[in-house]
Parts: C-alpha cells; sequence; structure tokens
C-alpha cells in the first residue's frame, strides 16, 4: 500500500493521459534525460545501467515509460512485460523531486515513492542522482509568453548568423 500525495490528478484526467500511446512519451522522456542527465552519469553508473530495462510510472496519471541504456544515451523503449527497476510516484511528487522540493527518502519512506525490481539498481541510481548538479525544474520558464521569447530570440539569432542572402 502507497500513501497518497498531497495532490493527485483527478481520476478523469488520469484516464484520458493513460489512452494516449506510451512510446512517444518515452522518447519525450529520454530526449530530456539525454539533455540533462546523460553526460554527467559516472562510469560506473554508466556500466551498472547498461541494457538495463528501466520503467517509470507516474500513478495518478496512468502513464508508463520505458527506456534502457545503451551504453552511449538512453533509448525508449516499446512497453515490455518486465523492467529490471521501476520507480512509480504521483505526478506531482515528480515535479516536487525535479524541482529539488523534496528528498526521494523522504517520498520512499513516506512509501509515496515505490522502487520495484533491482533494488541495488535502485540505490545505484538514487545516489548517483543525488551526487548530481542537476537543473532545477521551473515550471516558470515554461509558461506559453516565456517559450515564445526564447524561440524568437533563438529564431533572430539564427538569422543574425546567416550569411546575407542565405535562407534561413
Amino acid at each position: 500500500m502507497t500513501a497518497t500525495s498531497p495532490f493527485e490528478l483527478p481520476q478523469p484526467v488520469g484516464a484520458l493521459l493513460s489512452s494516449l500511446p506510451a512510446y512517444p512519451g518515452s522518447l519525450l522522456l529520454v530526449g530530456a534525460l539525454n539533455l540533462v542527465l546523460a553526460r554527467q552519469l559516472p562510469d560506473d553508473v554508466r556500466q551498472r545501467l547498461l541494457d538495463k530495462k528501466l520503467r517509470i510510472q507516474v500513478r495518478d496519471a496512468r502513464l508508463t515509460f520505458d527506456f534502457a541504456w545503451t551504453g552511449r544515451r538512453f533509448a525508449a523503449c516499446a512497453q515490455q512485460q518486465a523492467a529490471d527497476l521501476t520507480l512509480s510516484a504521483t505526478a506531482h511528487d515528480f515535479l516536487r523531486l525535479a524541482q529539488r522540493q523534496e528528498d526521494p527518502d523522504t517520498l520512499f519512506f513516506s512509501r509515496r515513492l515505490s522502487i520495484e525490481g533491482d533494488t541495488e539498481l535502485g540505490l545505484v541510481v538514487k545516489n548517483a542522482l543525488d551526487a548530481l548538479e542537476l537543473p532545477v525544474l521551473d515550471l516558470k520558464q515554461w509558461a506559453p509568453h516565456q517559450v515564445l521569447a526564447r524561440l524568437a530570440l533563438w529564431r533572430r539569432e539564427r538569422s543574425a548568423a546567416q550569411p546575407p542572402g542565405a535562407r534561413p
């Protein structure tokens, strides 16, 4: 039995999200992991993760993300029967972890984060994440006006870098 998070997605939202295909979500997740995490992994952790099937389950959203470490990057996997390691929590608790507002040990011991499968691998992953200098996920930077401003800046910089007469 797991304890509940102070906030959980409403059941209809979870039902809607669970109807989405899992693989595209896994592609998005591994893209983010590769961008933020992959280069920082210590060699011993990379070796321990090699060819391991990993799963993240967002309980209230009824979403499952399957992926593996290939030795150079994370790669999405089609949903599989069993994973070597499964981490489960609510969307709110995963968000609090990403924002560094909650400690994984606190969530684990309050039964809001569960680790199933290879528990030694789970400890390796948890300890590696705790040791990394990761950016704190700030949702304000993803507000539509912030995203549009960054996109406009990127386009201006890209246009300025183009030789005269070249098409962007």
